[in-house]
C-alpha cells in the first residue's frame, strides 16, 4: 500500500482541499456540534419498519458492560453460532443520545462469519456519563466564540474517541473473538469516531466510514480533523456515502486522499437512497434495504484487507 505522509507535499495537498471546501462547502450559521435545521434529523431516527427476521435476531443480542475512564459503558454484541474465534466489527453510533442496538447490520455481519460489537460511550443511553450534546449547549449559553465552539466540538470528539478504544480493548480480551482481525465502522458523528480510530492504529484491519463528518461539514475544524485522521490513517479505509447525503462534502474532499493511498483504500459514492438526508445517511448506512446496496462492496473490501469471514 502507498504510504501517505504530512510532510509539506501533504500539507499542500491539505490547504488546496480546505480552499475548495470553502468554496463548495462555506461555513453555515453552526455554533453546535450539528447544524441547527437537522438536529431533529440527528436525534431521532427517520421511522423505518424492521423486518420479522430483524426483530427476531435482536433478541439474540449480548448485553455488555465494559470499563471506560473510571465508568462502566454498555454495549451489544452479535455473534455468528459456534465457539469462534471470530473475526469482529466494532460499530460506533451517531450523534444520537438514544442509539440503536443495530440488529440490522449484527444480522448481516454474523450471516457472513463476523461479530458484531457496538458500544455505547458516555452519556448515550444507556451509558451513564454527559451527554456531549448538553456539555456543548452549555459551552455555547456560556457566550464563547463560534471559533471555540467548534474546537470544542473537535475536542469532545477526542474525547468521546477514548470511549472507542476502551470498547476495543475490552473486545480483544474476549476469548470469541480473533483479536487480529478486527474492523471499525459508523455512520456520521460515528463515523468520524472510526476515522479517528483508524489514525491511532489500535491493531485494527479496516475502517468502514459512512458519511463521515457530513451533517457537521460546516465546522472547519471538523473537516481539518477529518483530513488529518485520514492521511495519518494506519489502516485501509472505505469511505461511503449516498447521493442523497447532507453533503459530500467528504467524498469530494477525502474521497481522494483515500483512493491517492492505493492498495485496498477506496471511496465510492451510491445512488440516492430513500428522499431524505437521514435516509440518505443514516437509513443508507443501517437498513436492510441499504445494507443491501453496499454489502457485497464492504465484505470484498474486508476480505482485502485480511479480515477473513464467511
Amino acid at each position: 500500500m502507498k504510504k501517505t505522509g504530512v510532510g509539506k507535499a501533504a500539507s499542500r495537498r491539505t490547504d488546496l482541499f480546505l480552499e475548495t471546501s470553502r468554496r463548495k462547502y462555506p461555513p453555515q450559521d453552526w455554533t453546535g456540534p450539528i447544524d441547527a435545521d437537522v438536529q431533529d434529523d440527528l436525534e431521532i431516527e427517520p421511522a423505518h419498519a424492521q423486518s420479522d427476521a430483524v426483530k427476531a435476531f435482536r433478541k439474540t443480542a449480548l448485553s455488555v458492560g465494559f470499563p471506560s475512564n473510571g465508568l462502566t459503558l454498555r454495549g451489544w454484541v452479535y455473534k455468528p453460532a459456534g465457539d469462534g474465534p471470530f473475526p469482529a466489527i466494532v460499530w460506533n453510533h451517531g450523534a444520537e443520545k438514544y442509539p440503536s442496538a443495530r440488529p440490522e447490520l449484527g444480522l448481516f455481519c454474523t450471516q457472513h462469519g463476523y461479530a458484531l460489537f457496538v458500544p455505547v460511550r458516555h452519556g448515550h443511553h444507556p451509558s451513564p456519563g454527559e451527554y456531549f450534546g448538553d456539555t456543548i449547549q452549555d459551552y455555547i449559553g456560556s457566550g464563547e466564540d463560534r471559533v471555540s465552539i467548534q474546537r470544542k466540538v473537535v475536542a469532545l470528539a477526542e474525547e468521546s474517541n477514548e470511549d472507542v478504544v476502551a470498547a476495543l480493548n475490552w473486545l480483544k480480551k474476549q476469548t470469541y473473538i480473533n483479536a487480529d482481525a478486527i474492523a471499525v465502522g459508523g455512520v456520521a458523528y460515528g463515523g468520524l469516531q472510526s476515522l479517528l480510530a483508524a489514525e491511532r492504529g489500535l491493531n485494527l484491519r479496516a475502517c468502514i466510514a459512512f458519511s463521515p463528518g457530513a451533517m457537521s461539514w460546516g465546522n472547519r475544524e471538523i473537516r481539518q480533523r477529518t483530513i488529518e485522521a485520514v492521511q495519518r490513517s494506519k489502516m485501509p479505509v472505505f469511505l461511503l456515502q449516498a447521493q442523497n447525503d447532507y453533503t459530500l462534502g467528504p467524498s469530494d474532499v477525502l474521497g481522494p486522499m483515500i483512493r491517492e493511498k492505493g492498495g485496498a483504500n477506496q471511496a465510492k459514492v451510491y445512488a440516492a437512497f430513500g428522499t431524505t438526508h437521514a435516509e440518505g445517511a443514516i437509513g443508507f448506512a443501517c437498513w436492510e434495504e441499504g445494507i443491501k446496496i453496499w454489502g457485497s462492496d464492504v465484505l470484498d473490501f474486508l476480505k482485502a484487507t485480511g479480515m477473513g469471514g464467511s
